[in-house]
This record gives C-alpha cells, sequence and structure tokens, in this order.
C-alpha cells in the first residue's frame, strides 16, 4: 500500500517540530526568553486529492438533417441543431447519450458532403439540389440517402415522380409503406363506393355514368389528400429565416407532427401541446379539402343533372341538391370525423409496425392496414349517410 513507503505522521510531526523549534523566527524579536516554548504544529496531510468527475466524452458531428421524418415538423435543435425540438431535458441533449445512440443504432450514421457524394458517385445517382444543400450544411442520415437510391433504382413511373415531387420523396423517405397505403385508400373507396352507386342507382347506372364517374374522380383526389396530409415526411435542410408573417407561419407549421400520433425520429421532438395543436390544424386542412372538393364534385353532379332535366323531366327526379350546403357539409364532416379517424388510423399502424411480430414479418402490417381501412370506409359511408339526413342534404 502507499502508507507503507513514508514515514508515520507521528515521526514526522516530531522532526518537524523540533526543526522549527532550533530556527530562529527573522520576523520576531527575542523577549526575556531567548528560548520561548516552540508552539505545537498542526499538520493536514491529504494522502488523495479528489479526482475529477468522470464524464462521457462525445464527439459532436455534423448536425443532423431536420429530419424526421417530419412534420411532421420538428423546429426546435436536438443534440446539435439538427432540426428537433430539443431532447428530453429540454436543450436537445441527453445526458446519457442514449438518444444519440438510438437514433444511429435505427437511422444510421450521419454522414458529411464527402461522404455522400461518394456514396452517390458509387450508385451512380445525382442528388437533387436540396438534398445537396442538406449534405452540405447538416449531413444526411445513411438510411435516408439508401432509400434515396433504391428509389431511383426502381421502376420508371416511380423513379421519374421522385425526382419531380419533393413531397412524395420525402414521404416515400419517411415511410416506405406510403405509397402502399394510397393505393390501399383509393382501391377499397373505388370498390365500396362502385358498389353504392350500382346499388342506388339500378338500371339507370349506365345512363348516369357521368355522375359516377364525377363521384370516383373527386373520392380518389379526396383519399390522396387525406393519407398524404398525415402521412410522416422527411424535413431536409434548415427552417425559413423569414421574418414576414408567411415566414413564421410556415416555421409555426413546420414544427408541428404531421399526424398527432407521428413517432419521433432524428431531427424531430414534439411535445403534447404541438400533437393537440397538430389535431385542430389538421382539422382546417381536411375542412378546406373538403369543402373545396364538395364545391367542384356537387358542382359538376347538379350541372349534369340541370341538364338531363332540360332535355328530359320526370315526376320521379330527385331534387338538386343545394351546393353551398352540400360543401358545406362535406367541409365540416371531413373535418371532424375524417380527421379523427385517420388519426385513429396512423396511431394504429404506427404501433403494429413497430411490433417485433411485424418486423419480424412485414405482410402483417400490411394486412393490418388493408383490414382497418376497410373497415373505416365502410364505418365512414355509414356515418356520412347520416350527417347529411341530419343536416337536410339528402
Amino acid at each position: 500500500m502507499a502508507f507503507s513507503a513514508s514515514p508515520s505522521l507521528s515521526s514526522l510531526a516530531s522532526s518537524t517540530a523540533a526543526i522549527a523549534a532550533a530556527t530562529p523566527s527573522p520576523s520576531r524579536c527575542p523577549t526575556s526568553n531567548p528560548f520561548p516554548d516552540p508552539k505545537p504544529l498542526h499538520l493536514s496531510v491529504k494522502l488523495f486529492f479528489p479526482l475529477p468527475k468522470l464524464r462521457r466524452l462525445s464527439c459532436p458531428g455534423p448536425q443532423v438533417p431536420r429530419v424526421a421524418t417530419g412534420d411532421g415538423s420538428g423546429a426546435g435543435n436536438h443534440g446539435n441543431g439538427s432540426g428537433g425540438n430539443g431532447g428530453k431535458d429540454g436543450d436537445g441533449n441527453d445526458d446519457d447519450g442514449s438518444g444519440e445512440d438510438y437514433e444511429e443504432a435505427d437511422f444510421g450514421p450521419l454522414l458529411g458532403f464527402s461522404e455522400v457524394l461518394r456514396l452517390a458517385a458509387a450508385r451512380g445517382v445525382a442528388l437533387p439540389g436540396d438534398m445537396m444543400e442538406a449534405a452540405k450544411d447538416v449531413g444526411i442520415r445513411e438510411v435516408l440517402l439508401v432509400r434515396y437510391f433504391d428509389l431511383q433504382a426502381g421502376p420508371w413511373p416511380l423513379s421519374a415522380m421522385i425526382r419531380a415531387f419533393s413531397a412524395l420523396r420525402n414521404r416515400m423517405l419517411a415511410d416506405p409503406s406510403f405509397l402502399f397505403k394510397v393505393g390501399t385508400e383509393v382501391v377499397i373507396d373505388s370498390c365500396c363506393a362502385t358498389l353504392a352507386e350500382v346499388q342506388k342507382r339500378g338500371e339507370d347506372f349506365w345512363s348516369e355514368f357521368e355522375l359516377y364517374a364525377a363521384d370516383i374522380l373527386i373520392g380518389v383526389v379526396v383519399d390522396i389528400a387525406l393519407v398524404g396530409m398525415l402521412a410522416p415526411y422527411v424535413r431536409l435542410g434548415k427552417a425559413s429565416s423569414s421574418t414576414g408573417l408567411f415566414g413564421r407561419f410556415s416555421r409555426m407549421a413546420g414544427a408541428l407532427p404531421s399526424s398527432v400520433f407521428e413517432a419521433e425520429r432524428p431531427g424531430c421532438r414534439f411535445t403534447f401541446q404541438q400533437r393537440i395543436g397538430t389535431y385542430f390544424y389538421k382539422g382546417v386542412l381536411y375542412g378546406s379539402v373538403g369543402f373545396v372538393c364538395g364545391i367542384i364534385g356537387q358542382g359538376i353532379c347538379n350541372m349534369i343533372m340541370t341538364a338531363k332535366r332540360s332535355v328530359k323531366k320526370s315526376d320521379e327526379d330527385i331534387p338538386v341538391p343545394p351546393l353551398i350546403k352540400s360543401a358545406a357539409l362535406w367541409g365540416v364532416f371531413l373535418a371532424v370525423s375524417s380527421n379523427t379517424r385517420y388519426q385513429i388510423i396512423n396511431g394504429l399502424e404506427r404501433v403494429v409496425e413497430a411490433s417485433p411480430v411485424a418486423k419480424g414479418v412485414p405482410p402483417v402490417a400490411m394486412a393490418f392496414t388493408v383490414g382497418v381501412r376497410f373497415a373505416n370506409n365502410i364505418y365512414g359511408g355509414m356515418q356520412f349517410i347520416d350527417w347529411a339526413r341530419w343536416s337536410g342534404v339528402q
């Protein structure tokens, strides 16, 4: 031990006291007693010095792109300012570094500009301008870059659409099953609408085919909007620094998740208040889409019905539905009923997709998507009929 090689405290004190007694002090003159009694020497010997507290070393890498697979939308900063709402402690730093470990395990390392260029050249893919800017400014997560390469290697229509439409690209990067969900919604809704139209119109189905076609077309537009507006998407680059009204609103909307139950991803951290705000914000968007599509769809139907009746009238003709009232009904229905149902569906799909069973067997999540969206379409159609009757539109 370290004590065995050092003199004892008592011997050290005795020897020190003897030396001090024999040595006169230059700053004090002797008094009548030429040899004053030595004062006791108080020693304080610390054998160990306090060691500094060990801290985890972390090397901040390049900033994470506003990724998340957003807006959902995270406008704050996570870690080193990567575009989220911050970490659990409010300033974007997790004390134990577990947040960064989780992100790297799930989304891969953050690649710098030179590494992104090297991988793109190796795959023979030209990156779009916004991705190049994001790589220069903050970097790109490896998994997102690999997904983009895979999308570009896909069939021609998809690869061309990915290059042309950044909104589609960002949603596909965040959720590779996005197009499957859109297709599922469109097919189920169109099939259910077709069966209902055939049953309702009966023998007049082909003579009123244009009405059916208008309904289906508007339905497809609504389905794409319903799924697309709640789908998570990747946010690349930095938030707008504009101080104008539009810039402030854009930052506020960009800080919201795309749906109430959107999962947190690198660069996107959402508070409870933001998730509640998303419900009302998406309700306004849904209501606007419903009102506009109601004006267009019901307007087309009303024009066709009026044109036919100007040629041939019948006592069995039903009254032409009021245009504005019908559009308002569609707006309110989508803002309240559809918004609530699709928010819940997104949350359920997130739970299933994150389960070990779905990760091991991906068709499980796909089958769940088909089943839950089919049930939602049946229930939503029945509910709309009730709403239309209560409002007097039908």
